[in-house]
């Protein structure tokens, strides 16, 4: 009976240390040191929040860059990708068709090559960057919408590159972040 009551005994103590008290410490300290981040890099528009500089958003008006193809319906309440293999014929034929409507969409032609990341969804299906040169690609349809020079949306691009963790990788942009430098282009 004594162990019982010892294992209870630590089971509710470190249920209230573990559970309770860590949490709330970990949190204040977070909103303290990190607000922004703890708060989920939430980007806010005259004092409305438009989106989450983290997660990805499905744009497909000609006037906007676009990002990544989503698994899962660019839906936030969850994560995942596909699971579809490579040689999975579904995927495949996904591919082929995201393939094709980019180049419908960037007027390429039938033998250009179409950047990976504009055609395969990430692991999360929430990816909110694209590499430099995916967004290169989409300049000219933007600023011919836009009726812009092709040199504005450049500049838009450049403003916005992000080094990859510590420096090791491939520059991106956030979709979102040019979306809305956009917003200043005047048509």
């Amino acid at each position: 009976m004594k162990e019982i009551k010892n294992a209870l005994l630590m089971f509710a103590v470190f249920t209230v240390i573990l559970g309770i008290i860590y949490p709330v410490v970990i949190t204040g300290i977070s909103q303290v040191v990190f607000p922004y981040q703890a708060n989920g890099d939430l980007i806010t528009e005259n004092e409305k929040v438009i989106g989450s500089e983290l997660i990805g958003q499905n744009f497909t008006s000609p006037i906007y860059f676009h990002g990544r193809p989503s698994a899962i319906g660019y839906d936030s309440g969850i994560s995942g990708g596909s699971n579809l293999g490579p040689t999975n014929q579904k995927l495949v034929d996904q591919i082929e068709e995201r393939v094709q409507l980019i180049r419908i969409q960037e007027s390429l032609s039938e033998n250009s090559t179409v950047p990976a990341d504009l055609v395969l969804s990430s692991g999360s299906g929430l990816e909110a960057y694209i590499f430099v040169d995916s967004a290169r690609l989409q300049v000219p349809r933007i600023a011919k919408s836009r009726g812009v020079t092709e040199t504005e949306i450049e500049t838009i691009i450049e403003n916005n590159i992000e080094d990859s963790c510590l420096g090791t990788g491939t520059p991106m942009v956030n979709v979102l972040k040019l979306n809305i430098a956009l917003g200043n282009v005047r048509r």
